[in-house]
């Protein structure tokens, strides 16, 4: 009876998160194999330490945070650190939304930010995140969080001013 609960749960936190922690494991790792190993080690944490989740963030607060640690784990190896890993937009892996692929400026430009600049950008605008949330997922203080989302708006403002003037 037990088991089959976990695997009912198990089932229904993939079903609802896998395609979202793929494109996060994605963004960090630029590697779509490295993605997938990642968004399957985050599931096993998460099954592994189901009984600790408290519910003082949400399920998926709680399986973003592990998701990052995992990719920054990944990001730490030996493998990873002698591998070109850069990244396109034509290689992202399939998004809950449609892709518009006839520009993709803004792509390239959140891709482009540095590390800590381009996690926020990824949590809040392509994951949906608040930032109560993200300051759960990421375990930094709100003003680091809200620093670095306007840094964020910045660096993209001054890299894509042209672009989005460019039609007019």
């Amino acid at each position: 009876m037990v088991q089959d609960q976990s695997q009912e749960w198990l089932a229904g936190v993939i079903a609802r998160w896998e395609r979202t922690l793929l494109r996060l494991c994605f963004a960090y790792l630029c590697d779509t194999a490295l993605a997938e190993d990642a968004v399957q080690e985050t599931f096993f944490k998460a099954w592994k330490s189901r009984d600790r989740f408290r519910g003082e963030a949400d399920e998926k607060t709680w399986l973003t945070r592990i998701a990052i640690n995992t990719c920054k784990d990944l990001l730490k190896s030996a493998w990873t650190k002698n591998t070109d890993r850069s990244v396109t937009p034509d290689v992202l892996p399939e998004g809950s939304v449609p892709f518009d692929e006839r520009d993709d400026t803004v792509t390239r430009a959140v891709m482009a930010l540095p590390p800590k600049i381009k996690e926020v950008t990824l949590l809040h605008w392509y994951q949906g995140m608040t930032l109560e949330e993200m300051t759960k997922a990421l375990r930094l203080p709100r003003s680091t969080v809200n620093y670095r989302l306007k840094k964020a708006k910045l660096m993209l403002k001054q890299e894509l001013e042209d672009w989005y003037y460019e039609d007019e």
